[in-house]
This record gives C-alpha cells, structure tokens and sequence, in this order.
C-alpha cells in the first residue's frame, strides 16, 4: 500500500509466480495487477486482483482504510485478473455496492453467478458518481479491449484509470524501461483494436489528465505526453521508428545466412537500424512488436510443405490478427526444387491495407552463392531507396 495522491492509494500486487499471462505471454518479470483506493466521504476501491491474492490485496485495502470500510467496488474490466475477488469484496464488506455498466453485469453473472440486487450500481457513459470531493466521471472504452471497458476520470486529482490501457508486463518491483514491454503487451493484447484506442485517445484529449493509473505496469506521473504519442502512434499502425526488421526462418542455415547478408549490406547502405529474428527461437510476441515497431519488414523463410515454415506462418497470421499495415515489406524464399515461399507470404498479406512491395525478391535455391548475393544486394538497395 502506497501513496498515489493525499487521498488516493495503492493497493495492488505483484505476482512472480506467474510464467505465462494468458496463458501464452512470457512473463519473466512477473506480473503486476493494480488496484487504488480513493479515500473521501465515500470511499472507492477500483478494480480487484488475481484470484490468488485476494487476502493480499483486501489487507492492502485494510491498510489504507484504516477502521472505515469501502463503500463501493469500481469494476472497469472484467478479466479474471481484474475481478476474480469481487465476491470475497462482497463477503469482506456486505454493505459495499459494485459500480459498473450493463454488460459489466452481465458478465459479473457470468462469471461468478452474481445477481446483485440493491448491491448494483449502474453507470451511464459519461455517467459520474460523486465519493464528496471527488468525482468520477466514467467513459466507456468497448472493446479496449473487451466490450464492458469503461475507464475512470477523477476531477479533483485530475487522474485517469485507465483499464488495461497504458499497461505493461512485468512486476512494479522489476527493474525495466516502460517502453519495450509496454509495446509488446499493447500489440500482443489491445493490438487490434487500434480505431478502438483512437477513439479513447480522443476522448481523454479533452480531460486534464496529470496521472494515469492502469491495471498493469506503474502509475504514471511524468511526461505524459511520450505515453499518450506512443499510443497514439502504435494505435494508428504507424511505424515508430526508422528501419528494418527481419523476421526469418532457417533449418539448415542456408536462409539465416542470406539473411545475415542482407543485415550487412543494409547496413553498408546507412540503413539507420537493423533487427533480425530468428522465428524459431525467439519470443513471438517480441518479434511481432518487432515488425510494427520498424516501418520495414522483411519476410525470409524457407518453402515447407509447398507453403512457408510453420513459425512464420505463426508470426504472419499473428500480424493480420492485429491489422499489419503502413508498412514497406521485402521478401526472401528459399526452395531446393520448387521455391514457393514468397509466393505464400505475399497472398497471406494481401488483405492488408497499405503495404509497399519491393519488386526485388531473393529467390535462395538451397544454397547462398554469387546469384544470390546480387538479389540480395538489389533488395538492400531498394529498401534504403524506399521513403514510404
């Protein structure tokens, strides 16, 4: 339990035990699931915590509220991680009301077979509810990721709760930059739902906001500005910084090594940074962040099957998931006999909107020789060309 504001508390936790969030994410800083208290008149806990740390998290409530008891439970998110204690909130404090929207409800019933009577409040957007100095004003967020997302404003210390927005993974205890895991969460989780987060962003553009309190990852206090630009630049499927990512996979070395070629000859043409990964090995959603991260992708892969490697076809469909787009994309294929790879990645994109074909194609058949390093040399050449 800490501090945010005089009257605004902490009380949330840290999980090191966890190794995968959703069961698919690697953690390997561990997790945090934040909660606040706003200690007025009234008093009001936002949001609950993973299941497994209900006592921690009601004798972190306990801590801030001294002898008082809460008088309502904000629920701005209802995924397990967020709510899977509001029925021990409810046995801990039986005079305590839950504040949500309609389908907040419905989930609740869902969920935990709830049906809450007299102990509901229900909320409008725009809808506000005032705890005595301070007021909170609520916007629903749909589909921020999940339809019942609303967010929380409160006027008097002009803080935002902000639901799974402006999160990151890892515990508050890890010691971390905000930006690359707040980018690989944002794009493995909310990465969809870009026009969705536009919208939000619009409408907090007219809220003076000083401090933003999500659900996973630190409060943030200062320079607010860079946080709400990289949102907006990742929620509009622009490119955040300039260069070329490499996304590629090998089974004998053959393409890895083109593609080690290619990072060289890029970076002889000035090429101001190159990332490569190898699909196989690496963390997925890295790599995915990766490729909306630079505003080039190369897709290198061996033919497998008459298609594409398993990984990248993996790592492919996981950027049309998400809306891949505004991007300039080169492509490279290898195939002993029938090289059909490039063919295939082309046609797995070819519902994505904005993208820059280069017209060079490294064809690799088996393996790199003087023919092959010409292509590539050509595609390194046309890439560092390219302004799109």
């Amino acid at each position: 339990m800490r501090h945010i504001t005089d009257d605004i508390y902490y009380v949330g936790v840290n999980d090191h035990e966890l190794d995968l969030f959703e069961g698919q994410f690697e953690v390997p800083n561990g997790m945090a699931y934040n909660s606040y208290v706003i200690v007025d008149e009234k008093i009001a806990v936002m949001d609950s915590v993973d299941i497994r740390f209900g006592e921690e998290w009601l004798q972190n409530i306990k801590e801030a509220v001294g002898d008082r008891k809460p008088d309502y439970l904000v629920v701005q998110h209802m995924e397990p991680d967020h709510s899977a204690n509001i029925v021990k909130f409810l046995e801990t404090y039986p005079g305590a009301q839950i504040v949500g929207n309609a389908k907040t409800f419905q989930m609740i019933a869902n969920f935990y077979g709830l049906e809450l009577g007299d102990r509901k409040v229900t909320v409008m957007n725009n809808g506000t509810l005032s705890l005595g100095q301070h007021e909170l004003t609520f916007v629903f967020a749909p589909m921020v990721h999940w339809p019942e997302v609303m967010v929380t404003y409160d006027k008097k210390d002009k803080a935002l709760f902000s639901a799974d927005g402006f999160g990151k993974f890892g515990a508050l205890d890890a010691d971390e930059a905000w930006a690359c895991e707040a980018r690989r969460y944002y794009f493995g989780i909310v990465g969809k739902y870009g026009a969705q987060v536009q919208a939000l962003l619009k409408k907090a553009a007219d809220l003076d906001i000083r401090i933003i309190c999500p659900l996973h990852g630190p409060v943030l206090t200062e320079d607010l500005a860079y946080y709400l630009k990289l949102y907006h630049t990742w929620s509009s499927y622009e490119a955040e910084t300039e260069g070329v990512m490499i996304a590629y996979s090998s089974v004998y070395g053959n393409t890895k090594k083109a593609v080690e070629l290619l990072e060289d000859k890029l970076k002889e043409c000035g090429c101001p940074r190159v990332v490569t990964a190898d699909l196989a090995r690496e963390d997925m959603a890295e790599c995915i962040e990766d490729a909306f991260r630079h505003n080039k992708l190369v897709l290198a892969s061996i033919t497998y099957n008459g298609g594409v490697f398993p990984h990248m076809h993996t790592f492919i469909e996981g950027l049309k998931e998400r809306g891949f787009q505004n991007r300039t994309v080169g492509l490279m294929e290898n195939g002993s006999w029938a090289p059909t790879a490039a063919k295939t990645m082309k046609a797995m994109l070819e519902d994505s909107k904005n993208l820059t074909w280069m017209e060079s194609v490294v064809t690799i058949k088996s393996g790199v020789k003087e023919d092959t390093a010409v292509q590539i040399e050509a595609l390194a050449r046309e890439l560092q060309l390219d302004n799109a």
